[in-house]
């Protein structure tokens, strides 16, 4: 019994150990009162405030957030293991904007680069370019309910060179070509799918110039699931011209659908994880948040980066009656349902009379 009791008190001690060695470091306060786990984090606060009020327009999930995520993509992209081109996410796109804007697939990104770069050289002291840029999207997806919270790691060294020309996958490439190109940056056809729910709170203005702030779903505000269940619509391709390439016609009036959203979610390797987006709204945040942190970070080593994630705003939730749904008079015969696995979910449509999708103002 005496062998017993004091193996059971030494367990306990163990016990309460093991638990106060797993507890999270308190973390530090900052001047302006918010915690954080690392204290390098505390000067981006005051980059937060002036992004949120002047970037931003006070928290809007609008155009300049669309425009700021698609920045993140643009920049990052810039990485390939077979041409060893390893800059990623460094900001090369701004550093060298003489070079980059100048691709065909970079068409329309000088609008976004021209309103941050004000910010970027007001905030360089705490920000490099490329931190600056990944930042910044994550700071305008926390304003889009139902989004997830994303990771930002500081601390990316300026970009020593422009990335080479055709690194951006294009709206009418098709999919072979574009799963080998991120292939090629790391990325699996399940991660391609995951870092297109970007889509569902973004808008076109050059694919087709003459009908700019096109959205890609009919929800352009919220992060939520309809682009995914709207580009399985029924649609047709317009022939590729100048105007309208990688352009498809949408099942939905005022809303625009990319040639190669429509091939992705319905091609064999990628239509079964498509689909399971539509109605698995924890997941679809999971894998955006995932496929992410791994493109923000691109040609950089984690462990030399901080962690400042907690810095990021918490996103509201969407509201009670967001899909998903079908569009209005559809049903589910209007559906090109192409996972040979599952079955298409069982969707009802919103009451009708079916209207017209708004453009995207421009801030």
């Amino acid at each position: 019994m005496i062998l017993s009791t004091g193996f059971l008190a030494l367990s306990l001690v163990l016990s309460v150990q093991a638990a106060t060695t797993a507890r999270p470091p308190k973390g530090f306060t900052c001047a302006t009162g918010q915690t954080v786990q690392n204290r390098a984090c505390c000067a981006l606060f005051p980059v937060l405030d002036d992004i949120q009020e002047n970037l931003f327009d006070g928290g809007e999930c609008g155009e300049e957030v669309h425009e700021s995520l698609r920045l993140t993509f643009h920049d990052a992209i810039g990485f390939s293991r077979s041409q060893r081109v390893f800059g990623g996410a460094d900001g090369s796109i701004v550093t060298f904007s003489d070079v980059e804007l100048a691709f065909h697939a970079n068409n329309g990104i000088d609008e976004i680069v021209g309103v941050q770069l004000p910010f970027i050289q007001a905030h360089n002291k705490t920000l490099s370019t490329g931190d600056f840029i990944q930042f910044a999207g994550a700071v305008g997806v926390s304003n889009c309910p139902g989004a997830p919270q994303l990771n930002f790691f500081l601390g990316r060294p300026e970009a020593k060179a422009a990335s080479p020309d055709l690194l951006v996958p294009e709206p009418f490439d098709d999919t072979n070509k574009i799963f080998a190109r991120f292939q090629d940056a790391g990325f699996t056809p399940n991660e391609v799918v995951a870092l297109l729910a970007s889509h569902t709170i973004a808008a076109a203005d050059k694919v087709d110039p003459t009908i700019p702030g096109t959205p890609f779903d009919s929800t352009p505000n919220l992060y939520d699931s309809q682009f995914f269940i709207e580009v399985q619509m029924h649609g047709t391709l317009f022939p590729g011209t100048a105007g309208n390439q990688g352009e498809v016609e949408s099942a939905i009036a005022g809303e625009m659908r990319l040639q190669s959203d429509a091939e992705i979610a319905r091609d064999s390797r990628t239509a079964c994880e498509w689909q399971s987006l539509m109605t698995d709204h924890a997941k679809l945040q999971r894998v955006f948040k995932d496929a992410m942190l791994k493109l923000s970070i691109l040609g950089h080593n984690q462990n030399d980066l901080i962690d400042c994630s907690d810095v990021i705003p918490v996103p509201v939730p969407l509201p009670s009656n967001a899909g998903p749904h079908l569009p209005p008079n559809t049903t589910r015969k209007d559906v090109d349902a192409a996972c040979a696995f599952t079955p298409f979910p069982a969707l009802t449509a919103l009451p009708g009379p079916a209207t017209s999708v708004s453009p995207v103002p421009p801030s």
